[in-house]
């Protein structure tokens, strides 16, 4: 009996040690609390396009008259599609364009990009051909130079859209190369005019043109000729002049020429 008392005793003990050491263990400390977050970044927005850019947009010269020409020049930057109106359409950034206006006429060169647009106005005034100056009071010598053109100098023809000289006018102009240079001769200051015409088919901007390369084409196959280049001067009438207004093709071969009037 006393044998089981001492182990129950013991088994106590243990118990109660085991209790003890149970309620002296530590409670564990909180865990940290999360690290703060890292701030958001927002990337910065990219700078904006460049606007284009119109370095140069003019006329040259700004003033002509009915028949001649003028050149159109520009330079433009950052620009994806650049125009010019009336007339010439899309254009590359730099260049030139020679143009026949027969009224004064305002072009604008229109520049688009990624920064958007710009436009630039250039503007070439044109002033109808002077008229010839009256006679003088004694008009023997104009009258005479006059008739001189009329029956020794011939017009010269031209095929439907073409300025290059035929065979036939190289004929005719071999003939008036020799009547011009005993007209200068004659009449030593005198000034001949070489006009360019055309058929009344196409624009009146397109035929000043085609025009001016008629004029220029008969009057550079007399300078190889002989005839003084500094007593010849050009100018195109385009379809402004006709000599016949029928409409089939022997009207029109008649106003596809070359005529040679005075200057002075």
């Amino acid at each position: 009996m006393l044998r089981k008392r001492q182990i129950s005793v013991i088994w106590m003990g243990v118990l109660l040690a085991l209790f003890v050491a149970g309620c002296k263990k530590k409670t564990p400390p909180p865990a940290p609390p999360p690290p703060p977050a890292a701030p958001t970044v927002t990337a910065p927005p990219p700078p904006p396009a460049a606007a284009p850019v119109i370095a140069q947009f003019t006329a040259e010269p700004s003033s002509i008259e009915r028949g001649q020409s003028a050149t159109l020049r520009w330079s433009v930057s950052n620009a994806t599609e650049i125009s010019i109106d009336p007339s010439v359409g899309t254009v590359p950034a730099n260049g030139s364009r020679t143009v026949f206006p027969s009224n004064s006429t305002t072009y604008t060169l229109t520049a688009r990009g990624e920064g958007g647009s710009k436009t630039a106005t250039a503007t070439v005034n044109v002033a109808a051909p002077a008229p010839p100056p009256p006679p003088p009071p004694t008009t023997t010598s104009r009258a005479t130079l006059t008739d001189r053109l009329s029956t020794d100098v011939q017009d010269v023809f031209f095929d439907y859209d073409k300025s290059d000289i035929r065979e036939d006018a190289r004929a005719t102009l071999t003939r008036n190369a020799d009547a011009l240079k005993a007209i200068f001769a004659d009449f030593p200051n005198s000034i001949i005019v070489v006009e360019g015409h055309c058929d009344e088919r196409g624009s009146a901007e397109y035929n000043l043109g085609l025009g001016d390369r008629r004029a220029q084409s008969a009057k550079d196959f007399l300078v190889q000729l002989g005839v003084p280049a500094d007593k010849l001067r050009t100018i195109s009438y385009g379809k402004e002049r006709p000599v016949c207004t029928e409409e089939n093709e022997s009207c029109w071969q008649r106003n596809r020429r070359a005529h040679f009037s005075s200057g002075q």
